[in-house]
């Protein structure tokens, strides 16, 4: 048989690729998103602690009547959800409406997820990311990130808070982009009342309304004014969890974590004999961020079965390969701040005794440097400096991250009956 060189010639050239890339990002995209609409309409009730934080602030009690998700803590005979207060806070029309049991979460999850994706596409385009890069991060975010299994397992309450602090971060950093100060602190204030490790974009934000060519040290009054504006909602917030804290355990900087008891398992075993921080868990931990690949698991008799997946996770460089492009970003001192808290939440997190478990093709705790790298990522694809053959390598492996979540979903679906 012989092949006709035209029509080779045809497939092979780089429109034809771009199309076939786009269809199966489309594609991906889609199934992605019909995933995420059926959990949400199909969200079992019972099953988000959160909850129980609202019923407890509607009967104005510190503590909880059950634990749904695990992570309680057991403190004199009550138990209490260790976890900051406000994802409870907004889940307060949901009880108050359909009960202790009610569902509701996943819808809330998508709910912000999308609300972020629509903000991040107005801080690219503040930003001026070429155009054709934009559509491409968008997808990378939404469905090519760790947010995307972070909303669709938001249902519990280690996701529900994070795709909510996720959601904050990214209004505080769209709001700083604006100059409107006040209302970025109001933001990173609250996603710092869901994920404490929030608190830490206040610098990076306070960097972004101060022009590059301007000395970073110079004070002036209007300077000293954006640090009042944006230092205000910050510190009312950390006096509100200070109030909780001191509500719940007698001491503002009691949080509970180190009441959690454990069930039966390695997360017990780890606790029981090193405690929450320690650095005999930084091996586990860096082979599990940067290295682990995507890990289905066959049959132990004759490894022809698939089983399941490993619940340690995907390493980030292997589920979003996309975020290699960082390492292009240029250098500047906005640069070497947002990689400083980069390194800081990935370094800090390597000490601590779980990296997220009961996590599939992605590593949860990477979604707290997430907003950070994305600002990385705009100025590599600066309308200005933008080049054209990144900006395809880029779409190539976000459409890996994507087939990658999407086999995560469907594999997950064949042998637990749903993720």
């Amino acid at each position: 048989m012989r092949h006709n060189p035209a029509s080779l010639k045809l497939f092979m050239t780089g429109s034809t690729r771009q199309r076939v890339l786009a269809a199966l990002a489309a594609v991906c995209a889609l199934l992605l998103l019909a995933a995420l609409v059926l959990r949400a309409v199909t969200e079992p009730g019972g099953t988000n602690s959160f909850a129980l934080v609202a019923d407890s602030l509607l009967n104005l009690r510190p503590w909880v009547t059950d634990c749904f998700d695990g992570d309680c803590a057991v403190i004199d005979g009550r138990t209490y959800v260790v976890f900051p207060p406000l994802p409870g806070v907004m889940a307060i029309p949901l009880v108050a409406a359909f009960g202790l049991d009610t569902a509701g979460f996943m819808a809330i999850g998508l709910a912000a997820m999308l609300t972020s994706i629509l903000l991040w596409q107005r801080i690219l385009a503040r930003l001026d990311v070429d155009s054709e890069a934009q559509p491409w991060l968008l997808l990378a975010i939404a469905f090519g990130s760790p947010l995307f299994y972070v909303t669709l397992r938001s249902e519990k309450v280690w996701f529900f808070a994070q795709a909510l602090a996720f959601l904050f971060v990214t209004l505080a950093i769209h709001e700083a982009l604006a100059k409107r100060l006040f209302t970025a602190g109001l933001a990173i204030g609250m996603a710092f009342l869901c994920r404490q490790l929030s608190i830490f974009y206040a610098p990076l934000l306070l960097l972004l309304v101060v022009k590059p060519d301007e000395p970073l040290l110079r004070l002036t009054v209007e300077r000293l004014r954006h640090m009042f504006m944006l230092a205000l909602p910050v510190l009312c917030a950390i006096g509100a969890y200070f109030a909780y804290n001191y509500w719940r355990f007698g001491n503002p900087l009691d949080t509970g974590y180190a009441g959690i008891t454990f069930g039966e398992g390695m997360l017990k075993r780890r606790t029981d004999e090193l405690g929450l921080w320690d650095s005999a868990y930084v091996v586990y931990n860096a082979v599990y961020l940067l290295l682990q690949g995507f890990h289905a698991t066959f049959d132990e008799a004759r490894r022809l079965t698939i089983t399941g997946m490993d619940n340690g996770g995907t390493g980030i460089l292997a589920a979003s390969p996309w975020v290699l492009l960082l390492f292009f970003a240029p250098s500047r001192r906005f640069t070497l701040l947002a990689w400083a808290m980069i390194a800081g939440f990935a370094v800090a997190l390597l000490f601590y005794h779980s990296n997220g478990l009961s996590q599939y093709n992605t590593q949860r705790y990477a979604l707290d440097w997430l907003p950070a790298a994305l600002l990385l990522l705009a100025m590599v694809f600066h309308r200005g400096t933008a080049k054209g053959g990144w900006i395809d390598v880029f779409k190539l492996l976000v459409v890996w991250g994507m087939v990658l979540n999407l086999v995560t979903v469907a594999v997950l679906a064949w042998t637990r009956g749903g993720v």
